[in-house]
């Protein structure tokens, strides 16, 4: 499934210094900082409104999303979000990086896994299932990127395996991991190991019952030594 369509980000051309400061200043006027860059074109410095990234981060294609880039005074591209920051306290944006894209040239992405379904290794054999991949990283056309791969599990047994070339495969996009990777398997559920202080108890149990009997023995030979006295 590609990803959906998004409406355009609307771009305004940075001007002066840049720098901290004037990142600051970027920030309180309500935008945020950004670098345009790629499709053999020199990099512009401009800003965008957070709002309308934060909702492209959190479409169902998330930062693989190509949506149109209108800068003011040039012509408008298409692009993706291919870095961000974050202030690390609030999570607000700071800074984004966008990537001009050329619709007609394969490019390489990371697209996430999503496991669909209930195992019936975990839910009628007991078994705990391990999602090892969560995204594959393939080669397509831009307009093929699917926002992410489904893989059904439920019929995934105890000690089952799905591996990459268990996933949705079509003409359009190039898988260029192992095609044995293991993406999700259902393992056994494990016995605890027993507490460092039951072990240590346990290994000093026979020496107290040997301790104690070795008393109990004593103590008679000690009365009758102190009645002969």
């Amino acid at each position: 499934m590609a990803a959906a369509p998004i409406e355009a980000v609307v771009a305004a051309p940075r001007e002066g210094r840049f720098n901290k400061n004037a990142a600051r200043r970027v920030r309180v006027s309500g935008k945020i900082p950004a670098v345009v860059y790629g499709a053999g074109q020199d990099a512009v410095a401009v800003t965008v409104d957070p709002k309308v990234i934060t909702k492209i981060l959190h479409s169902d294609s998330g930062h693989n999303t190509i949506f149109d880039l209108n800068i003011e005074g040039a012509a408008i591209v298409k692009a993706m979000i291919v870095d961000w920051q974050r202030e690390p306290v609030k999570g607000k944006l700071l800074h984004i990086d966008l990537k001009r894209i050329a619709m007609d040239k394969t490019m390489r992405v990371s697209v996430p896994i999503q496991l669909v379904g209930i195992s019936t290794g975990v839910k009628n054999q007991g078994g705990i299932l391990d999602h090892v991949l969560r995204e594959v990283e393939i080669e397509c056309l831009p307009g093929d990127i699917p926002g992410h791969l489904d893989v059904d599990v439920s019929g995934l047994e105890l000690h089952g395996v799905i591996r990459i070339s268990d996933l949705p495969h079509s003409g359009s996009i190039k898988f260029l991991e192992d095609e044995n990777a293991t993406v999700a398997h259902v393992t056994a559920v494990k016995e605890e190991a027993p507490a460092p202080e039951a072990v240590a108890a346990a290994a000093t149990e026979p020496e107290v019952a040997k301790k104690g009997k070795t008393d109990a023995e004593a103590a008679p030979a000690a009365d009758a030594k102190a009645a002969k006295k």
